[in-house]
């Protein structure tokens, strides 16, 4: 069953987002910053952990999830080093992910050759 959920919860959360680019004038690039900071908010007022659990996969893979996780490591070094954790929280957090995405991203490009469009 968790994989029926994390397949339709994260099929509809694309699918909302495909119809907000289609039916919007707003860019790309807008949705995707929505898409974290709605994340971030969810987080804040605890509703995000429940959802995660109830979609396991189809929540935590979307860019909600990247927001809920900038949230947690802004909240936590918070907790443990006071003002400067704002700053610091959501690179702790968020950086083996993104470590990963540039990595896998390059190995990639070696063996596809990317072309620019013309």
């Amino acid at each position: 069953m968790e994989y029926i959920n994390a397949f339709w919860v994260g099929g509809a959360i694309c699918a909302l987002v495909q119809i907000l680019l289609d039916r919007t004038k707003l860019m790309p690039g807008r949705v995707m910053v929505l898409l974290v900071c709605t994340g971030a908010v969810l987080g804040f007022l605890g509703i995000y952990q429940p959802f995660a659990e109830f979609a396991g996969g189809g929540a935590s893979v979307p860019l909600l999830g990247f927001g809920n996780t900038l949230w947690n490591g802004v909240k936590e070094a918070v907790e443990e080093e006071g003002f400067i954790g704002i700053f610091l929280g959501g690179f702790k957090a968020s950086a083996a992910g993104i470590s990963a995405a540039l990595i896998f991203g390059y190995m990639a490009s070696l063996v596809f050759e990317p072309k620019m469009k013309k």
